[in-house]
């Protein structure tokens, strides 16, 4: 018998700022805090669906790089605008040729993260830019 990994049941990221970390992916995205909060040194947060993995942030003061973080939402334009919305400067989501519509940011500690959606579902490019408001703009 082969071995078949069912589902992606958590992702943990190492961050530098706890109290950041859980402001962005809680206040700004959306999820749902789980465990933990922004003084804890652990916390749990989670998408939408409650059988969407579980995001994991781990305080620590070394953050290191690597691949990317990619979630599937129901209209990638309309994330473009909330995120343009509270002060942050995301690149033009672009059609990909394998059929997403998508575009990276960074979170606060540097992940890359993906904001993508099938071509189809809704549908115009960049650098990526770090997840903090813009000088002025309103923040969370």
């Amino acid at each position: 018998m082969s071995l078949t990994v069912e589902k992606i049941s958590a992702v943990t990221l190492r961050v530098s700022n706890m109290k950041a970390s859980v402001q962005f992916y809680r206040d700004v995205l959306g999820m749902e805090l789980l465990y933990g909060g922004e003084t804890a040194g652990f916390s749990s947060l989670r998408a939408k669906h409650a059988e969407s993995a579980i995001l994991n942030l781990e305080e620590a003061n070394t953050v290191t790089q690597w691949g990317r973080l990619i979630f599937y939402v129901a209209d990638v334009d309309e994330v473009w605008r909330h995120l343009k919305e509270r002060g942050f400067d995301p690149p033009q989501p672009q059609n990909a040729s394998w059929g997403e519509r998508y575009f990276h940011i960074l979170d606060p500690d540097g992940h890359e993260l993906s904001f993508a959606c099938r071509l189809g579902q809704r549908h115009e490019h960049g650098e990526l830019q770090r997840a903090t408001p813009r000088e002025g703009a309103r923040s969370h």
